[in-house]
C-alpha cells in the first residue's frame, strides 16, 4: 500500500472524570470511525492514582495549586507504538481551575507526548462550565513547547448559563448528581443537543483528512466551534492570577497531602467564594459600562481568543 493509499491515522487522547467529555469525543469522532479510509485510535489518559468523582470538598479545593502551576500527575503509559506517526491528534481536556486538567498536563509533559506531537496537526476539544480562555492559553503554550501545530479548538459550555451554573456545576462535582436540583436550579453540564451536534466537527475533520477540505487552521471556521464571552475575559484573568499566587503558598507547604495545606484550603475556599461574589461581578459590570469606550479592544480580544477556529 502506497502512502497515498494508506488509511489516514487519527489519535484521540482524552481524560474525563464525569464521562461528559468522553461523550463529546464520541460524537466528534463518529464520522471518522464510520469511514474506512480513516483509522482512529482512541486512548484515555489514566492517572496512576485516580482522581475521585464525586469530589470530596477539601480535596477538590486542594487540587487548584497543582492545576494552576501546571504540575502534572503521573499517568500510565499509553498503548502506543513510539514509531507510529499520526495525521491528526484530537486532544480533549477538562478545565480545572482555569487550567488544563492535571492528568492531561501529565500526558503533555510525558516523553510519549513529545514524540507524538512534534510537527503534528492538533485540534483541542473542551467541555466545561463557561470559563476556558485562560486554560486554552496554557494549552497553546504546552503545544508550542512540543512543536505541535494547533489547527482548531472547540469549546462546549454548560447550558445553564453563567449564574445558574455557578451553583449547578459545583453540586454536580461534589455530589455526582447532574440535576436539575431543588429551588429551580437547572441541570449542570453541556446540553444533549450540543453534544450530538458536535458530530459536525468530525465531518469537517473527515473532509480535511480525505482532501475535500484543507486540514489547516480554517478547518472549523464557520462552524460555531467557540463563543468568547467578553464579559468574562477580565474575570478569568483576575481568577487565574489569584490561583497562581495562592498556589505558590500552597506548594511551599508541600504536596497535596501536606498537613498544613488542609486548614489553608478552608481559608482559601472562603476567599474564593468572596472573590467570586464581589470582584468578579464588579469586574464584569465595569467591563460592560466601559464597553463603548473599549469596543475596538474588546473586538481584538474576542478575535484573539477565538482563534484558530473563529466564532
Amino acid at each position: 500500500m502506497t502512502g497515498a493509499d494508506r488509511p489516514k491515522r487519527v489519535l484521540v487522547v482524552h481524560y474525563s472524570q464525569t464521562g461528559q467529555l468522553d461523550r463529546v469525543v464520541e460524537s466528534i469522532i463518529q464520522p471518522l470511525i464510520a469511514t474506512d479510509a480513516i483509522h482512529v485510535k482512541d486512548l484515555r489518559v489514566e492517572p496512576v492514582t485516580p482522581y475521585p468523582f464525586p469530589w470530596p470538598f477539601i480535596r477538590f479545593i486542594n487540587t487548584f495549586p497543582e492545576a494552576a502551576h501546571g504540575v502534572g500527575c503521573e499517568i500510565k503509559p499509553l498503548d502506543l507504538d513510539p514509531n507510529e506517526r499520526y495525521d491528526l491528534v484530537i486532544l480533549a481536556y477538562q478545565v480545572w481551575f482555569l487550567a488544563p486538567s492535571i492528568p492531561i498536563v501529565g500526558f503533555l509533559k510525558s516523553a510519549q507526548a513529545r514524540a507524538l506531537l512534534r510537527g503534528t496537526p492538533v485540534v483541542t476539544v473542551i467541555a466545561c462550565r463557561n470559563m476556558w480562555l485562560m486554560a486554552q492559553e496554557k494549552m497553546k503554550q504546552h503545544l508550542q513547547d512540543l512543536e505541535a501545530r494547533l489547527i482548531g479548538n472547540v469549546a462546549l459550555v454548560d447550558a445553564a448559563g453563567t449564574a445558574a451554573s455557578f451553583i449547578a456545576t459545583p453540586l454536580w462535582l461534589l455530589t455526582g448528581k447532574k440535576g436539575p436540583f431543588p429551588l429551580g436550579i437547572p441541570a449542570a453540564g453541556v446540553a444533549e443537543k450540543d453534544i450530538k451536534d458536535a458530530a459536525r466537527f468530525g465531518v469537517a475533520l473527515r473532509d480535511g483528512l480525505l482532501g475535500e477540505r484543507a486540514l489547516d487552521a480554517g478547518i472549523w471556521r464557520g462552524l460555531g466551534a467557540v463563543r468568547v464571552n467578553e464579559r468574562l475575559i477580565a474575570s478569568e484573568k483576575v481568577a487565574t492570577r489569584s490561583f497562581y499566587l495562592w498556589g505558590k503558598l500552597f506548594l511551599a507547604l508541600g504536596g497535596p497531602d501536606a498537613f498544613l495545606r488542609k486548614p489553608l484550603t478552608i481559608l482559601y475556599a472562603i476567599f474564593l467564594l468572596t472573590l467570586i461574589l464581589t470582584v468578579v461581578p464588579v469586574t464584569a459590570l465595569l467591563k460592560r459600562l466601559l464597553a463603548p469606550l473599549l469596543a475596538e479592544r474588546i473586538r481584538r480580544q474576542k478575535d484573539y481568543f477565538a482563534e484558530p477556529s473563529g466564532e
